[in-house]
Formats: structure tokens, C-alpha cells, sequence
């Protein structure tokens, strides 16, 4: 189990890298990267400082599986690592050519977890020149929720941010009454999208085998979820702020919304009622692999993960049952950039 002390979010000393071959620039013209290697995605983010806040200059995603097979073989696989540098030499292209002053790169669960997981990042900064960090799960908590925390509701009494990625899934209990959130309490489940699908196999092709998947899938996030449970507030509904960055209830709110393909102005800041979400995870877990594959949001990409993002999210509403739920498109790299930001004396 992950340490459960609690979790400092102002920004503190953090590794940074500078992009390969990138030329100076003036403090008000510079640019920055932020890399998150998950067990699933790889993302980049390219930005200058506004008085906003930010402005994207550049972006790129792609589903890599760094951690597929890992959960039964404790290693990184060939083929996802291939996968993985593939995409990484797409965003060294990209840092160059949008002349990045300062990059940081971080890998989360896949990179901690497996064996080569170290030999996997020399290789990838031989053959791409990114050095990448890889974070403890108590970093990504905190870089998540900087990322993400303006877009939570306004209230009293602490308020829930999690952050189901693909190998793990963290849950962060956050006080909004300063100008930062103040973490209270926090956990880092070890099951993501990746890792739950690969450990809860069975008979998928039936009504009753896809139930037994789901209830187990169900069973095991409730388990690991139990300690921190027990320490949650128990506020009546009204009172909770409950908000999620991820694949996964983005994913869950486009169906929601009924989208042809994903809109991003449609979901990033979106507040569903919580029961809403529970029907879609519902609905999502009783269909088949092709029915889910024929969902416009969804696609072949994500039909053989979202069940299992499903479960994690019902187990979620189960702890924390707020009525409404948040919708964030964005999380770590945007926490990466605010961080690297505010070192330079941006707000």
C-alpha cells in the first residue's frame, strides 16, 4: 500500500529537461513541453505562458499499451516498448521543431512496476534524446490534481479528484478553501484500465460471463478501495465535489452526451449527474466487444478497456457519492506546465 501521509500540492523542486536541440529564448517568448507516458497513452503537450494562464501551441496522443502483458509477466514487452519509442520520436520531432525551451517528461504504473522498466528509459533516451522521469505515484497524484482543480465546483467541505489511468488509479482528497488545494488524504490503487482488464479475463462472449467479469472487476477495486474508504467524510450528497481526469469518464461522457467523435470543448469542464455515469458504466459493461467497437467515442481503441474504467468509476461513486460528477480533459501534463510556469515566475 501506498504511504497515506498527506500530499503537499504547492510546486516544489522538480527535475526538469531541456528538449533536444532547443535554442535559447527570450523569458517572454519561451515555450514548454510536458510528456506524460502512461500504461496506456502517450501525450504531449506544447505551450506558452498567457496571461490566462496558457496557450497550446502544440499536441499529440496516442495509445502505445506500454503496459500491456504486464501484469502477468512483471516486465515491459518488446513490442509495447516499440510501440512506446515509435511515438516518442513523434514528440522529440515536435519539441524541436516548436523550439521547447524546457521540456519535462515523466512515465507513471507501467514504468514503476516493471522489471526493465529503468532499461526502457535509457533506451529511450538513446534512440530520442527525451530524458524521462519516472514519478512515484504520490508526484502523479499531485501533478494531476494541479492540472485539473479549476475545474471544480464551487463549495464548502473537501472535494474528491481521481485520476483512473492504465495501470493505476489515483484517489486524492482535497481542501479548495485556499487559493491551491490543500491535499488531506490520498491513495494509489494499483489497477488502471490496463491492469484490471488483464487480471479479470473470462467468458466474454455471454450475457453471464460478461456479468461475472464486471462483478468481479467490481469486487477487487472495492477491496483495494476499502482503507481509504473508511477515512472518507460522510457528507450528505449535496455536499460532495466529486471530479475526474481520464480516458475513461471523458470517454463515458461523450456517450452520455450522444457525440458523433470526440469534442473536447464538449466534455473538458462538463458536470453529468452521477447517476447518469453509473447508467452508461452499466450499460457499457452488459454489451459485447463489437457493440462497444460500433460507439462512435469508443471505437476499437477502447472497446476491450473502457469495461474495466467502468467498474473503477462505479467503485468510485460507491466511496464518494456525490450527485454530480466533473468531467476534466486534462490532468498531469497540464500540472507538468503550470509547475515549469510558476518556477519562471509565471502565474
Amino acid at each position: 500500500m501506498a504511504d497515506l501521509s498527506p500530499l503537499p500540492l504547492q510546486p516544489g523542486p522538480v527535475p526538469v529537461r531541456t528538449a533536444p536541440s532547443a535554442p535559447a529564448t527570450s523569458l517572454s517568448r519561451r515555450t514548454y513541453g510536458a510528456l506524460d507516458l502512461g500504461t496506456n497513452n502517450c501525450r504531449l503537450l506544447i505551450a506558452r505562458p498567457s496571461q490566462s494562464g496558457f496557450v497550446i501551441v502544440d499536441a499529440f496522443s496516442r495509445i502505445v499499451r506500454l503496459g500491456e502483458g504486464l501484469a502477468t509477466s512483471g516486465r515491459l514487452s518488446d513490442l509495447a516498448m516499440d510501440r512506446a519509442v515509435s511515438a516518442l520520436r513523434i514528440c522529440a520531432d515536435k519539441l524541436r521543431r516548436r523550439h521547447v525551451h524546457i521540456c519535462r517528461s515523466v512515465a507513471t504504473e507501467a514504468c514503476r512496476r516493471a522489471t526493465n522498466g529503468v532499461e526502457f528509459v535509457e533506451r529511450v533516451q538513446r534512440e530520442t534524446g527525451i530524458m524521462i522521469d519516472i514519478i512515484p505515484a504520490e508526484e502523479e497524484a499531485r501533478l494531476a490534481v494541479m492540472g485539473c482543480h479549476v475545474l471544480l465546483e464551487d463549495g464548502d467541505g473537501p472535494a474528491l479528484i481521481f485520476d483512473i489511468g492504465g495501470g493505476s488509479t489515483e484517489l486524492v482528497l482535497v481542501d479548495t478553501s485556499g487559493p491551491l488545494p490543500r491535499t488531506l488524504d490520498w491513495y494509489s490503487a494499483p489497477w488502471g484500465v490496463v491492469s484490471l482488464t488483464e487480471v479479470e479475463k473470462g467468458d466474454a462472449l455471454s450475457a453471464e460471463g460478461r456479468l461475472d467479469i464486471y462483478t468481479r472487476m467490481r469486487a477487487r477495486v472495492e477491496q483495494s478501495f476499502s482503507a481509504f474508504s473508511a477515512r472518507l467524510p460522510k457528507g450528505t450528497r449535496t455536499h460532495l465535489r466529486l471530479l475526474g481526469t481520464s480516458g475513461t469518464v471523458t470517454t463515458l461522457a461523450s456517450v452520455h452526451l450522444g457525440l458523433p467523435s470526440y469534442d473536447r470543448s464538449a466534455v473538458d469542464g462538463l458536470i453529468v449527474p452521477a447517476e447518469s455515469m453509473r447508467g452508461v458504466s452499466q450499460m457499457l459493461s452488459r454489451m459485447s466487444h463489437a457493440e462497444r467497437v460500433e460507439l462512435p467515442c469508443i471505437g476499437h481503441e477502447r472497446a476491450d478497456l473502457v469495461v474495466a474504467g467502468c467498474a473503477i468509476l462505479e467503485s468510485i461513486l460507491d466511496i464518494f457519492p456525490a450527485e454530480r460528477l466533473g468531467v476534466a480533459d486534462r490532468g498531469i501534463r497540464e500540472g507538468i506546465l503550470r509547475t515549469l510556469m510558476a518556477r519562471d515566475g509565471f502565474k
